[in-house]
């Protein structure tokens, strides 16, 4: 199951991943991994999730993102919780790319049961059809 936090810059979409984050880690009996751009979250993370920076593997856009989650899922059996910081930026901000991502993420996520929570700074007002779908309120 995808759930997707949205919001304008600054209103609280990353403090409240790292809160799911952390609260995953202490109910979770597999691997809980966490995907940002950029290392901002280094020291708010517990050190027991797997933290990536996708600057670090090159990943720009929507396809690179969902073949790197693929290929997470593919290397380590026990993941049960993904989260992914800041996910349309990772797509630079290409509404349609984050859309194709999104739709293949969810039929991966369902195949592997896995929960997913991303943040994306998007308007509500400003988000697709498809993005609608996986808005948590």
């Amino acid at each position: 199951m995808i759930k997707l936090i949205v919001g304008k810059k600054g209103s609280g979409k990353t403090k409240t991943l790292i809160d799911l984050v952390n609260a995953a880690l202490g109910t979770t009996n597999g691997s809980v991994v966490c995907i940002e751009k950029g290392n901002k979250l280094n020291f708010e993370i517990n050190y027991q999730c797997r933290l990536i920076d996708t600057d670090e593997y090159l990943i720009t856009d929507g396809q690179s993102l969902f073949g790197f989650i693929a290929g997470i899922l593919a290397s380590n059996h026990d993941v049960t919780d993904l989260f992914v910081d800041s996910a349309l930026k990772i797509c630079q901000n290409n509404t349609e790319s984050f859309d194709v991502f999104l739709n293949e993420l969810e039929a991966l996520v369902k195949t592997h049961d896995i929960n997913c929570v991303i943040t994306s700074s998007l308007a509500v007002e400003e988000a697709s059809d498809t993005v609608k779908k996986f808005i948590v309120e």
